[in-house]
């Protein structure tokens, strides 16, 4: 919405506007100190250096970080909790975390000295968004340990503005604050954000009514076309910010509004590079591949080339003198394979979105059919289109997907409001079928078992309702009799603890079994919850 402009200088940091080889000699003085300070007081890491044979001392140019090992998920789930710690726990301010995928956080600390270049970085990604000192920012990203929004609160406080703490959810509430609060720029998920959006129309507020003129989005990924869609329901212009857990949380990056042409990498605390994401060669500046951050300053949580799986490019300068990143393509571990054909998510958003009869807001539901997957695409209608036109419009996305991407789809069009909505977090773009299958067997087991902390034999496990299965093996619940595969008939049983013990073991076993299966598909456990890994990369504002 904002036309294009330059900067105001004097508002920059020094930085900001810094030659590149005065921004080159800043990066590799802090970077030996980087690596130096991790290979000192992180043991995993400096395992993995003696292995490579590289030490701290080969580091005399930008170029040489590349001799040494990679970080990855991996390392944060095999040194749970603290392993990956550079300073002692004493020292350590604050602890974060977001969801990992095999049911283990990725737990992350911050030194004060940490939490201060954090808030300073949030505070110029607001100033790069076109906020003001003195003016009110709406924070619905989601508290607690989440990065999202005690990262953005710090920055919005540091950059001298009121921070209003929303936090999600209460979306009927959250329209009400803005109309009486009247604050001038919100941070929110652009899934969330739409929401949001659709509330203001339920009650009739036009965009023109509302008081915010600038959204900074993150916490998941989105394209042009989902822009246009913010900013034509909220009438505002919505800045893209980049951030992930692992290597701080919200304010690695974040687009100017002078250009909105994609994050600026705050390069004078983070180091990207772009890699192959199978042979992990660095490839040459402007190529499309893997980023990977290294930071510069971080004391608590240092990351050495941190593999973020987030496909894009980096690209030239423009508003600020850091180079920029390209919109994320996708990641290296969420491309679906479908019927042989390499498939992003975002391609299918892309391609719904170029329909403006259509929503922002669909489901893709995979189907295993042997060893591929299977496509329905389910999207709804904007508001005031006819059902009348869904059969049509269907059709010409199931026509422009096969064009564009190459694959066949079942395409669903239903009306508006049809599709589950996201209160907090992100959205669920990818639904896989198998995976909600073993979701459901798990959470059937989980309940089955909490039966037996009942105190005694009076424990009620009957009527936990039909019968489940996994591999050949079923879970048939009667009222006399329980049965696993073989039977253990609780009435005949002379022992009924021995019976129960029994059925608890092999509970316990089936549990097993359904979870492997689960991590085999890429199923996350959580806290009760599931979700496809695609879903647990921290892609933007610090998941």
């Amino acid at each position: 919405m904002t036309a294009k402009q330059s900067p105001n200088s004097a508002l920059l940091d020094p930085i900001e506007k810094a030659s590149r080889d005065e921004i080159s000699a800043l990066q590799l003085d802090r970077l030996k100190w980087s690596v130096r300070h991790t290979y000192d007081n992180v043991a995993p890491y400096r395992e993995k250096c003696v292995v490579k044979g590289v030490h701290p001392d080969d580091l005399k140019s930008l170029a040489d970080l590349s001799k040494f090992p990679f970080m990855t998920k991996a390392d944060l789930r095999d040194n749970y909790p603290f392993g990956l710690f550079a300073v002692p726990k004493d020292k350590v301010a604050r602890l974060h975390a977001s969801s990992g995928t095999t049911g283990k956080s990725v737990v992350v600390g911050y030194t004060k000295s940490d939490l201060d270049h954090w808030a300073n970085l949030m505070a110029r990604s607001l100033r790069a968004a076109g906020v003001k000192p003195g003016e009110m920012v709406h924070n619905a990203y989601g508290y607690g340990m989440f990065t999202g929004g005690l990262g953005a609160h710090a920055g919005i406080e540091r950059a001298g503005c009121t921070v209003v703490p929303m936090s999600g959810g209460q979306t009927e509430k959250q329209v009400q604050q803005i109309m009486d609060f009247k604050p001038d720029a919100i941070m929110v998920t652009p899934s969330y954000s739409l929401v949001i959006a659709e509330e203001f129309e339920r009650q009739g507020i036009a965009p023109q009514d509302i008081s915010l003129k600038v959204g900074i989005f993150g916490a998941e990924p989105w394209g042009e076309g989902m822009r246009t869609a913010i900013e034509a329901k909220l009438g505002i212009d919505a800045i893209d910010i980049y951030g992930l857990t692992e290597v701080m949380g919200p304010g690695v990056a974040c687009e100017c509004i002078e250009s909105k042409d994609g994050p600026v990498i705050w390069e004078d605390h983070f180091y990207p590079e772009i890699i192959h994401p199978e042979t992990g060669e660095v490839l040459p500046e402007g190529s499309l591949g893997e980023l990977v951050f290294t930071s510069l300053t971080k004391e608590a949580f240092p990351v050495i080339r941190y593999r973020t799986r987030d496909l894009t490019r980096l690209l030239d300068p423009t508003s600020r003198s850091f180079r920029r990143m390209g919109k994320i393509t996708g990641r290296s571990d969420d491309m679906l394979i479908v019927r042989g054909v390499n498939v992003f998510p975002s391609q299918i958003e892309e391609q719904i979105l170029r329909d403006k009869r259509l929503a922002a807001i669909y489901q893709i539901h995979l189907h295993r059919e042997g060893h591929m997957d299977s496509v329905e695409v389910h999207c709804e209608l904007q508001h005031g289109v006819s059902t009348e036109h869904a059969s049509a419009i269907g059709k010409e996305l199931q026509h422009h997907i096969k064009t564009v991407i190459g694959i066949s789809t079942v395409v669903h069009v239903m009306p508006a409001e049809s599709l589950q909505r996201t209160e907090v977090g992100k959205a669920r773009r990818v639904i896989d079928i198998e995976i909600h299958e073993l979701q459901r067997l798990r959470e059937r087991v989980r309940h089955l078992l909490a039966a037996w902390e009942v105190e005694g034999d009076e424990r009620d496990f009957f009527g936990a309702g039909p019968a489940a299965r996994v591999g050949d093996g079923d879970i048939l619940l009667e009222r006399e009799r329980v049965a696993v595969v073989g039977e253990i008939d609780l009435a005949a049983a002379g022992d009924v603890g021995g019976a129960f013990e029994r059925f608890e073991l092999v509970l316990h076993q089936v549990l097993r079994v359904v979870e492997e299966a689960a991590d085999e598909r890429g199923l996350a456990v959580v806290d009760g919850s599931a979700r496809h890994q695609v879903e647990d990369g921290g892609q933007h504002a610090g998941h």
